[in-house]
């Protein structure tokens, strides 16, 4: 553990196990505050939409588990404050930030391909939320195969191959943790419209016409700004719009 770790957090590394995001789901009960759980081998990693998340040996598989007490939507903004996490960590790691971007509503890419992603799952009923985990998926090392890729999805790349860095998952989360704790401590005294301006300047595609896709329609216009409570915001050929969950190609 580096000497930069947060205060406050806890940290278990794992040198197997199904899922992150499953075992924060499993320990989450007994914690007296947020937890990050890294597993150097992950064996059922899952993306959005019960997608399978390829996790070969040296990348990084990731879940920081806490237990919020605002609302749902307001918790579930702190893909945000992940992002830009991941944008400060991948920016120490390589020295480089022209490289790196932001793709709504939770993908990092390098030079324009999916280097990471961000998952959020929770328990509880109603308001309160017994659980909120935040799972990462970055790969350091090596880049899933194209060929099980769907159709139009942002090809994968690893930091190895694009930026020539070689980072452990251990090194790398020593330096996402006190990165995601500086965000989460703006989040929590300011709320998220630091967040969202921060997010706003490393967007991906920010003014350009992109595609987006939900589970019933697909909407084509520009991306004009991520409104106030996250929601993608196109101005169609009908209409200004905002969308609250969609799959988003160029």
């Amino acid at each position: 553990m580096s000497n930069n770790w947060p205060d406050g957090y806890g940290r278990r590394v794992l040198a197997e196990v199904d899922s992150t995001n499953a075992e924060a789901a499993r320990i989450a009960a007994d914690l007296s505050g947020p937890e990050w759980i890294l597993a150097l081998r992950q064996t059922a990693g899952r993306g959005r939409r019960g997608r399978v998340w390829a996790n070969p040996e040296g990348n990084f598989s990731a879940t920081l588990v806490m237990r919020p007490s605002e609302r749902p939507d307001v918790i579930a903004l702190r893909s945000f404050v992940a992002a830009l996490a991941l944008h400060d960590a991948l920016v120490a790691a390589t020295g480089r930030v022209e490289i790196f971007s932001l793709k709504w509503p939770n993908d990092v890419l390098l030079n324009g391909g999916k280097l990471a992603g961000i998952l959020l799952e929770s328990s509880g009923f109603g308001e309160q939320l017994t659980h909120f985990a935040i799972g990462i998926g970055v790969n350091l090392m090596s880049a899933p195969d194209v060929r099980d890729l769907e159709a139009g999805a942002t090809r994968p790349v690893s930091l190895m191959s694009e930026a020539g860095a070689k980072v452990t998952p251990e090194e790398f989360l020593d330096l996402l943790a006190p990165a995601y704790a500086r965000y989460e401590a703006q989040f929590t005294t300011y709320g998220f419209e630091p967040i969202r301006t921060a997010w706003l300047d490393r967007a991906a595609r920010l003014g350009e016409v992109i595609t987006a896709r939900t589970t019933r329609e697909t909407h084509t216009g520009t991306f004009e700004t991520v409104d106030a409570t996250g929601n993608l915001v196109l101005s169609t050929a009908k209409s200004r719009i905002a969308i609250p969950a969609a799959d988003v190609f160029f």
